[in-house]
């Protein structure tokens, strides 16, 4: 049975991008159908190269699972758009398109006529669709925005999440943002493939890492929009629910307790501890009476946390129906049981081609995308020229003037 299912089927993407976050968005629409058609210069996308500096998992096979993770499933013309050739294929390409989907900034999308304005009123059931740094409008429209500086830095992610005591702010993990902003990306795109369904008029979908960044960091946005100061905790006590902290097990491993309804699960989780008698002890009653005495409250659980192991927590807590999880390394993801029964890991098989990728969070009737490799650098370029009507004589002109490597 084949698992991939046919929700874009028929939809075609022409995407000019590169990097991450804006070929993510397409890497998940290609995952349900879409004919994703990667336009990348000649020379290649600088990502690729990125590799050379350490950046780029290589899966033993000699494939870049960075590239492999934001273009699978496409196919991959080589083009200089710079050119006007490249512009001329560039524009047959979007005669039979559905979606243009760009990370080039307005200036040079102006420069190029493909802004906005020109290639809507050129092919007005168009959806276009661009992935920015910081917004369209405002003065700094046009300034690079990659994912640590838009999103980690200036969107206030490392501000958030830094500990006061430290004297620079952390490192961010691996186009986190970028990856965000591409699901973003794909959700605007759907929905205005479904707008289009209904009047034939497309629409110009926008998503910023900037604007990225704010709505995950919406809970601490609201606090500052309510007038007040950010809470920046850095004593366990100051929690007002014990039963929703972090628990140091007896082999250095955490417990992630969740229990936001404290009264509901108290007594349960204090039985599977064996500790029966804080359920009647009148300084953990309820949870008024918890956060009041959230030091002593603390310090109890950490006694019974720390005086059993990892795997011992995880079984006595498995025994009641409450919310909690183990805090895991990454390295253990990939053999999580529910990883492994919702297929949030998938595997490209391509004759002796062999690799894992996450897959797309996104399921349709309970099924993942059967993921498919990603094109090597150009890899369709003749024969997409040739599904666009071009005769040999004339892709041999175009390798000769440099339109096409």
């Amino acid at each position: 049975m084949d698992n991939t299912a046919d929700i874009f089927a028929g939809v075609r993407v022409v995407e000019l991008a590169q990097w991450v976050f804006v070929p993510v968005a397409g890497a998940l629409l290609a995952d349900w159908g879409a004919d994703v058609v990667r336009v990348e210069h000649p020379d290649g996308d600088p990502y690729r190269s990125l590799a050379t500096q350490g950046i780029g998992s290589d899966s033993g096979s000699g494939v870049n699972l960075s590239i492999a993770l934001a273009n699978r499933g496409k196919r991959s013309l080589a083009l200089d758009v710079k050119q006007p050739g490249g512009l001329e294929i560039l524009h047959k390409l979007l005669e039979s398109a559905d979606v243009f989907l760009t990370s080039l900034r307005p200036e040079a999308l102006r420069r190029l006529g493909l802004d906005a304005d020109q290639l809507r009123e050129k092919y007005p059931s168009l959806v276009y669709a661009r992935g920015n740094g910081f917004g369209v409008r405002g003065p700094d429209a046009n300034q690079a925005g990659y994912d640590a500086s838009a999103f980690f830095a200036r969107g206030g992610v490392a501000d958030a999440l830094t500990p006061l005591d430290r004297d620079y702010p952390i490192s961010q993990r691996g186009a986190m943002g970028d990856r965000n902003g591409g699901m973003a990306l794909a959700f605007g795109i759907a929905g205005a493939l479904l707008k289009r369904q209904r009047t034939g008029q497309g629409s110009v979908v926008d998503v910023s890492l900037l604007a990225t960044a704010m709505w995950t960091l919406s809970s601490d946005l609201l606090t500052v929009l309510d007038g007040k100061s950010m809470p920046r905790p850095t004593d366990r006590t100051a929690t007002p629910n014990p039963l929703t902290s972090v628990y140091r097990t007896a082999d250095g491993r955490f417990i992630q307790l969740m229990m936001l309804q404290g009264d509901r699960y108290w007594a349960d989780l204090c039985r599977v501890l064996e500790r029966e008698d804080l359920v009647a002890d009148p300084r953990f009653a309820d949870l008024a009476a918890r956060r009041a005495n959230c030091a002593a409250c603390l310090a109890e659980l950490d006694a019974e946390f720390g005086r059993r192991s990892f795997e011992e927590s995880k079984t006595l807590l498995g025994r009641i129906d409450a919310p909690w999880a183990p805090v895991q390394r990454v390295d253990e993801l990939p053999e999580d049981p529910q990883v492994i029964a919702n297929g949030y890991i998938g595997e490209v098989n391509d004759g002796d081609l062999h690799y894992r990728l996450p897959a797309v969070p996104v399921q349709y009737d309970e099924q993942p995308p059967t993921l498919r490799r990603a094109p090597e650098h150009g890899e369709h370029t003749e024969t997409l020229l040739m599904e666009l009507g071009y005769e040999w004589e004339s892709i041999a002109r175009f390798q000769a003037e440099g339109v096409i490597p």
